[in-house]
């Protein structure tokens, strides 16, 4: 049965696109991101398009595509929008669907709603990690909120192993961590197909669990 999987991160730029495109690649996934802001002619789809390589990946049209790289609900205010999340309709697919968030899960859509208002109760939740100061704080925040909802939820890391992170992340929230995305010189679809056929496996585990 097709699945959903929504892939968020602790904070902005923390390899969430990267994560996307290896999850797609892996599971030969849809991929749709609702919201992009700023950047929309190199636009998140526009970088997992170039970084998978199979050909049963169907691209699904942002629902807002706003033009200023801000928090959506200042990039859309700039676009004389409201975010609306009853216009944020999944796409009708029969495949497994890789849906990408925007930023962390409290960042505003609208004056009452954020990110993880998007979040589905059937939805397999993603969290992208990267190791910085604070990282811990912000990884145990998000997934605790994630958890409280009663969401599955797996962890990702991006960058460098860091054991005594990961390691007391795990031990407090007894999360799945799905494993390591490196530090590379390029990701480019050869090295994207190969983190893909990495994680195939755990992944198929995650969503059929």
């Amino acid at each position: 049965m097709p699945k959903q999987l929504f892939i968020t991160g602790i904070s902005t730029d923390v390899g969430k696109t990267i994560a996307s495109a290896i999850v797609t690649e892996a599971l030969k996934a849809d991929y749709w991101k609702p919201i992009q802001a700023g950047d929309l002619e190199h636009s998140d789809t526009h970088k997992v398009q170039q970084l998978i390589s199979n050909t049963h990946t169907q691209f699904h049209p942002n629902s807002y595509a706003l033009k200023t790289p801000m928090s959506p609900h200042a990039a859309a205010a700039i676009d004389g929008l409201v975010i609306q999340k009853k216009e944020i309709l999944p796409p009708e697919t029969a495949n497994h669907l890789v849906i990408e968030g925007a930023g962390g899960l409290l960042v505003p859509l609208n004056d009452t709603e954020t990110v993880l208002d998007l979040i589905q109760d059937h939805h397999k939740v993603i969290v992208v990690s990267r190791h910085y100061l604070g990282s811990i704080n912000h990884t145990l925040l998000t997934l605790r909120m994630l958890q409280a909802k009663g969401l599955d939820v797996a962890l990702l890391f991006s960058g460098n192993t860091h054991p005594p992170t990961e390691t007391v992340i795990q031990k407090m929230t007894g999360v799945r961590v799905l494993g390591n995305i490196y530090e590379e010189k390029v990701f480019s679809k050869e090295v994207i197909a190969r983190y893909a056929d990495t994680f195939r496996e755990v992944l198929c585990d995650f969503i059929n669990a």
